[in-house]
């Protein structure tokens, strides 16, 4: 005898939804999307340059940390990247990546964070955004 498959009722219990990202994560993306907004008419730059740039000058190291990431992200991840605007409840899926980066660096999960950044970007820059990415992150922790 056969039996058809039954599909999932509607009143029987669910797994919990995807846990949200950490408020700390989306205040630093909000930021990001800050500075991606005062830095859209700004030239782009080549990270390898700006990253050696912040090294020898780590003045007001905070803000240039990541107007260096919003003016290189595009070199680091190929593609246009999508930034949406400041306050806005939706994550865009280079938001959500950098959120995720935030958030590994923040638990030191060495390995899930060069997962993320092995994953999208190329082998040649990913030192220097893996920098930025933990120096954006160190300065909101002393926030």
């Amino acid at each position: 005898m056969m039996q058809a498959i039954d599909f999932k009722r509607l009143d029987e219990p669910c797994a919990p939804p995807s846990a949200q990202m950490a408020e700390r994560s989306v205040r630093i993306i909000n930021h990001l999307r800050l500075v991606a907004l005062q830095c859209r008419s700004a030239a782009r730059v080549d990270l390898d340059q700006a990253c050696a740039l912040l090294l020898a000058d780590p003045a007001d190291a905070h803000m240039r940390h990541a107007e260096t990431l919003m003016r290189g992200f595009r070199q680091a991840v190929s593609k246009r990247p999508v930034f949406y605007r400041p306050g806005t409840t939706e994550l865009s899926f280079d938001e959500a990546w950098l959120g995720r980066l935030f958030e590994a660096a923040e638990r030191q999960d060495d390995d899930s964070f060069r997962f993320l950044i092995q994953s999208r970007v190329p082998r040649w820059t990913q030192r220097n955004l893996a920098f930025l990415i933990r120096s954006i992150s160190e300065q909101f922790h002393k926030i």
